[in-house]
């Protein structure tokens, strides 16, 4: 090789070496080679994370709900005035009418008598809770009542009556009572299909121990455990005591029943014997488990 080619080869090879040291000189400076660098690079350069950029478009949306906020504040105060004055003294929302439904042996007018609800007052007023209360004490009769208002200018009374399920006879009237045992109005003559009550204790000593009230609840509770077959048979029910209670019916026929205690075995047994002895007069029923039946 000639001197002239080593010299022209001898700086390629010097420039090679110098020339890599120079590459990497500059991707140091440029942070290719050093993550930490490119990132402060990146900071100094202002080159920052897309999400950590404010964004226009939400600050506006903020800004809109602020202003709706405030205009409903704004508003807020008229509205809430004039929905008080429309309920309470406005000539609109007031009191016009009283409906009645259910009744069966009252008339809606005694109803609407005993509520006593003010005409004319604004409907919002109406205490719901006193009408009740007013109507079930002016009226026995009345077992439920429930008020409701019927806006814009109504009030609508929903009845439900108490029925007899015994009458007692008092003075030449007829007292009902219901299936509660409970007294609650006086007729002139006895209730069609329904059992004449005859409470006779057997000694006055035992009405310390059960009331006249008691007693009544007991044949009532007797009277709705039997089947409509035999119901509609019973003509009187005679209390003697708690545990004494005995059923006459049509033709003669009497049923020893004795206290209102396991009904449903008693009215079991009932049905079977009546049907097991179909001439007999007298049934007894005081045991369910061991009826036994009669002629005489």
């Amino acid at each position: 090789m000639s001197k002239a080619s080593r010299e022209s080869t001898a700086p390629e090879a010097s420039g090679g070496a110098d020339g890599t040291r120079s590459r990497s000189r500059t991707a140091d400076r440029s942070g290719r080679g050093n993550p930490g660098a490119a990132a402060r690079s990146g900071a100094r350069s202002g080159n920052r994370d897309p999400e950590d950029r404010p964004r226009p478009g939400g600050l506006r949306t903020r800004l809109r709900w602020r202003r709706v906020l405030l205009l409903l504040l704004v508003l807020a105060v008229p509205l809430g005035g004039f929905g008080s004055w429309l309920l309470y003294g406005s000539p609109w929302l007031r009191v016009e009418r009283v409906s009645v439904t259910g009744t069966r042996a009252l008339s809606d007018s005694a109803v609407s008598r005993a509520a006593a609800v003010p005409s004319g007052a604004p409907l919002i007023t109406v205490d719901k809770a006193a009408v009740q209360q007013r109507v079930r004490q002016a009226l026995p009769r009345v077992r439920e009542v429930k008020a409701e208002r019927s806006w814009p200018h109504g009030v609508t009374l929903t009845v439900t009556e108490r029925r007899p399920e015994l009458a007692m006879e008092s003075a030449g009237k007829y007292v009902e009572v219901d299936s509660e045992g409970v007294r609650f109005a006086t007729v002139g003559k006895p209730p069609k299909g329904v059992p004449h009550l005859v409470v006779e204790p057997k000694e006055p000593e035992a009405e310390r121990y059960f009331s006249a009230a008691r007693l009544r609840r007991a044949a009532a509770r007797v009277t709705g455990a039997l089947p409509d077959s035999v119901h509609r048979a019973v003509r009187t029910v005679r209390v003697r005591s708690y545990d004494d209670i005995t059923l006459h019916l049509t033709g003669g026929r009497t049923v020893r029943w004795g206290s209102p205690e396991r009904g449903p075995a008693k009215t079991k047994a009932l049905t079977a014997l009546m049907k097991a002895a179909k001439d007999a007069e007298h049934f007894d029923v005081t045991a369910p488990s061991a009826p036994a039946a009669s002629d005489s």
